[in-house]
């Protein structure tokens, strides 16, 4: 079936904290607005998102899942996102392209510090958003604790829209602000509008004062007629929100029960009347493309089983048309989706998220016209790539599928930008880095499911070295070897003395009077080199200096190889000599987290043998600190997830490496009996 979308057009992302009620909100939306008849699930595995066997088995939102419908005149795409703090990549990607996002919250005030990064992420790129209070009929807290609450957590002011009406605590209705008109909620129905509860008059007209306030001090019109206590006409404060909302300067707040499809409705109205046109979106984001061009931007790239690469885009200016070739790669069809259904459509305008199939050159982020073949004249900015905080070692379970992984990989990272894959070079581990546990195994389990590859994981081998603790002059080595015709002779003695931690190595000579000739010297260097990869301690040595200071050869046995044999020999005995000790890579890590957890941070850096170097706030995060701090690499391998159980899930750090260090004596003991059992 073709279809065409000739009305106004919205795309909105649902975002908000893993268990909030993000798919549940998704699925009452689609069956209030007809685009679904039978409403899923998500305990019983069938709803119309998440229906990858990953997302079943996990009953989360593993991926972004596209659903398009229509209301109030509107043609909506809603863009259910991950609320796993491991798949915010994800989230990320998709909000750079939509025109506001829908941000779903549980009624407790002690978890809406869970939205802290995110709506941070939403102010940094003036994303319009408004907040959907979930779960109210079990609420842990009142509607105006969980408002303060936000308060403390948003940077742009949080207003209330609507009031909750109860009845013996339970919640039946709400009164909204903007009509002051009341409501009484109904399973599966429209709300019934009912007469304004005489006990609440008084609430209502603070909460309603307070929303009023805060768009008077965008609206000098509005501010005239507050103070001279004119009441503003209904349009008037709807177009209010509208611009204050759209210019991402105020975040309304409004609420409900997704489960029973109560305050959807309400959403919707809100997101009909408030939400910016696409129009509003790329003037707001200050975007101009050249008027001839049509411009598009890839929120997410999957694999499908049965049809290839698609790339869902977000059309910013211009008309798609199947068939269209956009930079230089043809299109292999263009879809609107619901879930995994996809409809074929002819055009998309701008405004709307569709599915192109098999733009095979097109990665995630990248802009896409139809102008030049090969580079876009405007190159849209895409979210910043997450840096990798915890990895695991992959093994295929057939050796024979070795030669398989790197494709499969490729196509991993495609739909995952924050996921990466190195062969490490000392430990020569295939090493998979990620976010967390649930991230890399949710892409082990992929990589079975999707390309039949078995996977055996192990926590990565640290990367230690070794290095030496005093010189030694002299030694010697000599390779002598016999065995009819020609023979191999090779004669040196070298000199080796520890060098400043970082300088690396360094080989150099002293050779007078050609007793080592010259040709030969640079195989001396070759077999030092070639015994420092694997040193006496089994590791990587590094930090010395090594002199060749004297030697010997034969006209006739000596050789390149000999003299690389003899090197080795020397290096052998050597590095014993000079008290080999163990070293392990130390890591400048900078953790951020809401002050209030500051103090747990101060304790998990040391109990982790780490350096606490300092701390302060974190610039443009409000309430938000950053404590800095070397920590060893091998004690590293697990801090992200007891940072997060210790921060409620929203601490992170950025971490490198910084320099070596000497492992304690204790501990490398422990190391050394490992190894060599």
């Amino acid at each position: 079936m073709t279809q065409n979308v000739s009305l106004g057009s919205r795309n909105i992302a649902l975002v908000g904290a893993y268990g909030s009620g993000k798919t549940t909100l998704l699925e009452s939306i689609l069956s209030v607005t007809g685009a679904i008849t039978r409403k899923g699930n998500v305990d019983d595995g069938n709803t119309l998102g998440d229906s990858s066997p990953e997302a079943r088995d996990r009953q989360m939102t593993v991926e972004l899942n596209a659903a398009s419908t229509q209301y109030g005149g509107i043609h909506f795409t809603f863009l259910d996102c991950p609320g796993s703090v491991e798949l915010q990549q994800e989230t990320w990607n998709a909000l750079v392209g939509v025109g506001a996002a829908v941000v779903v919250c549980e009624a407790d005030p002690n978890k809406v510090l869970t939205l802290s990064p995110l709506l941070q992420f939403l102010d940094s790129w003036n994303i319009p958003h408004l907040i959907w209070v979930n779960k109210l009929d079990r609420a842990n807290g009142s509607f105006a604790e969980v408002l303060e609450a936000l308060k403390t957590v948003s940077s742009r002011p949080v207003i209330p829209q609507q009031y909750p009406i109860r009845q013996n605590r339970e919640l039946v209705g709400f009164i909204d602000l903007v009509t002051e008109q009341a409501f009484h909620y109904h399973g599966g129905a429209p709300a019934d509008p009912v007469p304004l509860p005489a006990d609440l008059q008084a609430e209502e007209q603070v909460a309603r004062a307070e929303m009023l306030e805060t768009l008077a001090d965008f609206d000098d019109h509005l501010l005239e007629e507050l103070l001279e206590d004119i009441a503003p006409p209904e349009t008037e404060i709807i177009n209010d929100l509208k611009m204050e909302l759209g210019a991402d300067l105020v975040v309304p707040v409004l609420f409900g029960v997704a489960q029973a499809d109560y305050g959807v409705r309400p959403l919707l109205d809100a997101l009909v009347k408030e939400a910016p046109a696409p129009e509003t979106t790329q003037t707001n984001r200050g975007l101009a493309f050249p008027a001839a061009e049509t411009v598009a931007q890839v929120l997410k790239t999957y694999y499908t089983p049965q049809g290839g690469k698609l790339s869902l885009v977000r059309v910013w200016q211009g008309e798609l048309r199947d068939g269209d070739s956009l930079n230089g790669d043809r299109m292999g069809g263009l879809y609107e989706l619901l879930g995994t259904q996809q409809t074929s459509l002819s055009t998309a305008q701008a405004g709307q998220v569709v599915a192109i199939a098999r733009l095979e050159a097109a990665q995630t982020g990248d802009t896409l016209t139809t102008g030049s073949p090969t580079t876009p004249s405007t190159v849209l900015p895409k979210a910043p790539t997450i840096d990798p905080v915890y990895a695991l070692a992959i093994t295929p379970e057939k050796r024979s599928d070795e030669v398989k992984l790197s494709g499969a990989m490729a196509k991993l990272m495609e739909e995952d930008p924050s996921l990466t894959w190195e062969q490490h070079g000392d430990t020569h581990e295939v090493i998979l880095w990620g976010q967390g546990d649930v991230h890399l195994n949710l892409a082990i389990d992929r990589l079975n499911r999707k390309y039949n590859l078995p996977m055996t994981t192990h926590l990565p081998l640290v990367p230690y070295k070794e290095t030496i603790r005093q010189p030694v002059d002299s030694i010697h080595g000599r390779y002598k070897h016999q065995s009819g015709g020609h023979g191999q002779f090779g004669d040196v003695y070298l000199s080796i003395k520890p060098l400043p931690r970082g300088e690396g190595f360094s080989f150099s000579d002293t050779i007078v009077g050609g007793v080592v000739p010259k040709q030969y010297i640079p195989s001396v260097e070759t077999g030092v080199r070639e015994y420092l990869n694997h040193g006496p301690l089994g590791f990587p040595v590094v930090d010395l200096a090594v002199t060749l200071t004297n030697g010997s050869y034969h006209n006739v046995d000596s050789s390149d190889q000999a003299f690389k044999q003899a090197a080795r020999i020397a290096m052998q005995e050597g590095l014993l000599a000079c008290g080999p000790t163990l070293l392990e890579p130390i890591a400048l890590v900078d953790i951020s987290v809401p002050s209030s957890f500051t103090a747990n941070v101060l304790k998990l850096i040391p109990g982790r043998r780490g350096q606490i170097l300092g701390y302060e706030a974190k610039a443009d995060w409000s309430g938000w600190d950053v404590v800095s701090g070397f920590v060893p690499q091998a004690e590293m391998q697990t801090m992200i997830l007891e940072l997060r159980s210790l921060t409620m899930g929203v601490g992170f750090f950025k971490w490198g490496y910084d320099h070596l260090d000497p492992v304690p004596d204790k501990i490398a003991e422990k190391i050394l009996a490992s190894t060599s059992a």
